[in-house]
């Protein structure tokens, strides 16, 4: 799914900037707008885009969707700010203070507090920051500019600390967004950013645009930002929409809505045995780290717990589907939780990483919690094989079921426990468990 966010500059009212703004939408086929300072006066009503409807907002900040989908949630914190929430992901667009540095200090502190009141869900922050990030991100003429202070670049160092943001467009040397001409001097900044949840960067391009402010089309005076987004966003009702997308364009009909009822239970494997990640817990894992207690977190029908058990360990299981007979435990304090193949078959990073926390809500502290999930390698060829329709991240392995795949690296897995507060373990033994993927965590000690 393809999102843009760009400053307009207060052009969105002038009808040749428009339909050249709407013009570059279609043929780059964004399906949401993402604007800073998109008309003036700020109270007006927003300007109609072809093919868009309005979702919020006012001549500071403004989201547009494309007619063919549903209406996000949207609000404004504060002037400068607007969240918006995209199925699993929310997003942050901002329009820092363009004219005080204490100003753009406090609120970048303002930000990291909203990324940390998140609590781990997925994160976007972006928008026309007004600084520059690093030295070499703002230049007036060959020379550093004195623009953006070292107390702005300290907080924007926080706000990507408290939230595990990655700066995407962080390239060497920098992609300028703004320049014109000062005093005679030619004055360039990178300024427009996408800061985005580590754990999304695999999945998610950024593109710097400037044709947008310097082509004959152009309409306003930033570089764009195009975001292709790992997500299937909800079609539109019939009735909220006039006309589609696609009858403007000639392009088709649209889409049918994707199927929602995810129903991750149905992936279980009904196995006579323990699986093999469940012995190579018991044959390489327990024993170095002492392991008295287990809990099998997601343990669908059971068979792992009872092999845990079999080895002598005080072992029990929870499956949140109540037909597979594994209530919530009420005890807590466990030495090891296992999550195996849970969080490769929920559908999007957000449950992941909600998973993963109340995994680790039964493990001690400094206790351990692994993960084993599906490759990438294995699901790519049961995805060609199969052929199942791409959704969010992965895959509908049977739409008709409500199933969903999707393969997970070990460094994936890493990047959401961080998110879900648990940490890389240091020194533990690696599990021999070809063609599927693990990692070994362990919960801080509080």
């Amino acid at each position: 799914m393809l999102l843009a966010s760009v400053n307009l500059n207060k052009r969105l009212g002038a009808s040749g900037a428009r339909a050249n703004f709407t013009t570059w939408l279609r043929e780059h086929g964004v399906k949401i707008v993402l604007a800073q300072e998109p008309f003036k006066p700020a109270d007006r009503t927003p300007p109609a885009l072809g093919g868009f409807a309005c979702a919020g907002g006012d001549g500071h900040l403004a989201i547009w969707v494309s007619e063919d989908l549903a209406p996000p949630v949207v609000s404004s914190p504060a002037p400068w700010v607007q969240r918006v929430e995209l199925e699993w992901l929310a997003i942050l667009q901002v329009h820092l203070d363009a004219y005080a540095s204490a100003s753009r200090a406090a609120q970048l502190a303002e930000l990291a507090a909203m990324a940390t009141a998140e609590k781990g869900r997925p994160l976007l922050v972006c928008g026309d920051f007004n600084l520059a990030p690093r030295p070499a991100d703002g230049l007036f003429g060959e020379a550093t500019s004195t623009f953006t202070t070292e107390a702005e670049r300290q907080a924007l160092k926080q706000l990507t600390r408290a939230a595990n943001l990655v700066d995407t467009t962080a390239d060497e040397p920098p992609v300028f967004t703004f320049e014109r001409i000062f005093n005679g001097k030619p004055s360039r900044f990178r300024c427009d950013l996408a800061l985005l949840s580590d754990h999304l960067t695999a999945t998610t391009t950024v593109t710097v645009d400037a044709s947008v402010r310097n082509s004959p089309a152009a309409f306003t005076d930033h570089s764009a930002l195009l975001i292709d987004l790992p997500l299937t966003l909800q079609a539109a009702e019939p009735d909220d929409v006039l006309f589609t997308l696609s009858e403007l364009t000639g392009d088709g009909p649209a889409a049918a809505p994707a199927k929602r009822d995810y129903q991750p239970h149905k992936t279980a494997m009904s196995r006579q045995g323990p699986s093999p990640a469940s012995r190579a817990v018991t044959e390489h894992l327990t024993g170095p780290l002492s392991v008295r207690s287990v809990l099998d977190h997601g343990c669908g029908r059971g068979a792992d717990v009872a092999h845990y058990r079999s080895a002598g360990l005080d072992a029990e299981g929870f499956d949140p589907h109540d037909d597979f007979g594994w209530p919530r435990p009420e005890r807590t304090g466990f030495d090891l939780v296992t999550s195996m193949f849970v969080l490769n078959v929920l559908p999007d990073p957000w449950q992941r990483i909600q998973a993963l926390k109340d995994a680790a809500s039964f493990a001690r502290p400094g206790g351990h919690v692994v993960v084993v999930t599906r490759s990438p390698e294995e699901i790519a060829k049961a995805a060609a094989d199969g052929g199942w329709s791409v959704h969010h991240d992965g895959f509908w392995s049977s739409q008709a079921k409500g199933t969903f795949q999707r393969g997970i690296t070990p460094g994936e897995i890493t990047a959401l426990a961080r998110q879900a507060g648990l940490q890389p373990a240091v020194g533990t033994p690696a599990l021999p468990l070809p063609g599927v993927c693990h990692a070994v965590l362990t919960k801080p000690m509080e």
